[in-house]
């Protein structure tokens, strides 16, 4: 009997197990019917592509030399200015040395290239990318020379000067400060200044 009593509670279960299973069952087919399956969405990558800016690189290296923060005493008080000395050049001849104040660096950065293309100089040089002869200048309180050397010798020189002669595409080439002063500007200028004797005439 007792056995008997087991299989009908398993029986009654195994029914309302059933029931329920076929109650969820409609219960989705209901669901489905009145809230259809909709189509993923796929985004469109290819209509809303937004093109990359891309500056285009100038054919100019450039080397900041000199950055230093300038103060104006106004009747309001202090206004504080950024002045900055750059070098450029294409090392395949052309130079030149600017210098402009803004302020905020970047902007002082921008005028002061804008002011070296202006005075820039385009140089011919030998075979070995020398200079034809020796040559000396003053700018200022500066006093630099140059003299050529053998092929293969390489650039020994020092200071700005070194950073003018490297950008203008010089080698071979042996360089003397022989002021004391140490003034970048000044060597830096004195250095075109001195490049002047080989410049292309146009």
């Amino acid at each position: 009997m007792a056995e008997e009593k087991e299989i009908k509670k398993e029986e009654v279960k195994e029914e309302t197990v059933k029931k329920t299973v076929d109650s969820n069952d409609k219960k989705n087919t209901e669901v489905k019917k009145a809230f259809p399956s909709r189509t993923p969405f796929k985004k469109n990558f290819n209509s809303r592509k937004r093109k990359k800016f891309t500056k285009a690189r100038s054919e100019f290296d450039q080397k900041i030399i000199k950055i230093r923060r300038v103060t104006r005493v106004m009747s309001g008080g202090r206004r504080f200015s950024f002045s900055v000395a750059i070098v450029i050049g294409n090392r395949k001849g052309k130079v030149g040395v600017g210098i402009a104040k803004a302020n905020d660096t970047a902007l002082a950065i921008e005028k002061a290239v804008k002011n070296a293309k202006k005075n820039m100089i385009e140089l011919k040089l030998t075979k070995n990318d020398s200079i034809p002869y020796e040559v000396s200048k003053k700018y200022c309180a500066s006093v630099i020379q140059i003299l050529p050397r053998k092929e293969g010798s390489g650039l020994s020189v020092g200071s700005s000067l070194k950073t003018v002669l490297e950008l203008a595409g010089i080698t071979d080439v042996t360089g003397k400060i022989i002021s004391r002063g140490k003034n970048q500007l000044n060597i830096a200028r004195a250095a075109v200044e001195a490049l002047r004797d080989f410049e292309i005439k146009k």
